[in-house]
């Protein structure tokens, strides 16, 4: 059995004083006013384009993020390549309007996928369908209204960009993971990615859809499709997540007066998504997957299954990832154990990856647990260093 509690393993490549700058910054994680009052100003300084990278880039931004740019991530990518932990490119450009800006963003998923391509480190690409579309029209295509003219034409580039990524992806048999949204525009991601998915997973799974476990659909989503992709000869592919948007979900729908989507406790979360995992290993012949968490507890769960099966850990249709920064004693033991894991490393200049790094302090404050547990851990390997 893998055990996480090995912090030798897990900060092997961290030295003394990148242990204690970890420490500091999941102290300032740890605290939610703190967090909340930074993020509030961060937001007032990039509309008022006050100067924000001078504090960013040696704090946060250091610690989840790969680089400005491609070529900058390469220390990154080489460094978690020497310990068999694999990289997953991640361009973190959100909140973007025109479509000049999509179109910059489907180049720099292209680029990745041509990275990836030529380095044996880096096994996925990966794109936010935010990044390549305008959130409000995909909104208003899932309720169903009619788009105007010019809207059309929107929608037709959107999906000539889902299009001519995964096309050059499967051209370079490269696997692309395509991230979750909110529900009130996912059902219109899930069509895209279907349609995707069936053209392009007839021979390997190259097209991932992202499931968030914590919608109460998901489940039942997931079996289904994999029959329908059974009787059409094809693979289904997926990321399995817990989701990121939970408490957004559940103050809409209270709002709005409709049924939360989201499971009513963690517990029924936490089981849905353990189902998942175990379904998909189940069904590993027709059926890949990535298991995306820092779950100790499923990570656990996903190893007992694949050993009880008599699965190899590093079975090609099986893998772990976790967000660069976060729970290096789950990556580095499941890969010092054999097992294939990969880091998503987001990439993009300082003000444009800020939306993504504040979505990721609230989320760490907002998860019980996580970043005690990274205070924990780190704390543990700061004192067995001092002795």
């Amino acid at each position: 059995m893998v055990d996480f509690e090995n912090t030798t393993i897990a900060f092997h490549q961290k030295n003394i004083n990148q242990l204690k700058k970890a420490y500091w910054l999941f102290r300032m994680l740890a605290n939610p006013l703190m967090v909340k009052v930074g993020a509030f100003f961060t937001r007032i300084a990039i509309k008022t384009h006050l100067p924000v990278s001078w504090v960013l880039k040696p704090t946060v931004y250091n610690h989840f993020c790969g680089g400005e740019n491609i070529d900058a991530c390469d220390p990154v990518i080489k460094k978690l390549g020497e310990a068999n932990v694999q990289t997953i490119l991640d361009y973190s450009a959100e909140g973007k309007e025109s479509d000049a800006d999509f179109d910059y963003t489907k180049e720099q998923i292209i680029a990745t996928i041509d990275k990836a391509k030529s380095d044996q480190n880096i096994p996925y690409a990966v794109f936010k369908p935010t990044g390549v579309a305008r959130f409000a029209l995909l909104e208003k295509v899932q309720v169903g209204e009619n788009l105007n003219d010019q809207e059309q034409h929107e929608f037709d580039l959107v999906k000539e960009r889902f299009h001519a990524i995964c096309s050059h992806a499967a051209e370079l048999d490269v696997p692309v993971m395509i991230d979750s949204e909110e529900s009130w525009i996912q059902s219109v991601v899930d069509e895209l990615v279907e349609e995707l998915m069936l053209r392009y997973n007839k021979n390997k799974p190259l097209v991932f859809n992202t499931l968030q476990m914590y919608r109460h659909d998901r489940l039942e989503y997931l079996k289904g499709f994999v029959v329908r992709a059974q009787e059409q000869g094809v693979f289904s592919a997926f990321k399995l997540v817990r989701g990121a948007y939970m408490e957004k979900e559940r103050a809409r729908a209270a709002k709005q007066g409709y049924l939360s989507p989201i499971h009513p406790d963690k517990d029924a979360t936490d089981q849905a998504f353990d189902q998942a995992v175990a379904f998909c290993i189940d069904n590993n012949k027709d059926v890949a997957v990535c298991v995306g968490t820092h779950n100790e507890q499923s990570c656990r769960m996903a190893v007992q299954q694949i050993t009880k099966l008599g699965i190899s850990g590093n079975h090609s249709h099986i893998s772990f990832a976790q967000l660069l920064g976060m729970s290096d004693h789950i990556s580095y033991n499941l890969a010092a154990a054999g097992f294939n894991v990969c880091k998503y490393v987001p990439y993009g200049p300082v003000k444009t990856v800020i939306p993504y790094l504040i979505r990721r302090a609230e989320e760490n404050t907002s998860v019980a647990g996580q970043t005690g547990r990274e205070l924990f851990l780190l704390r543990k390997e700061l004192k067995r260093r001092k002795k």
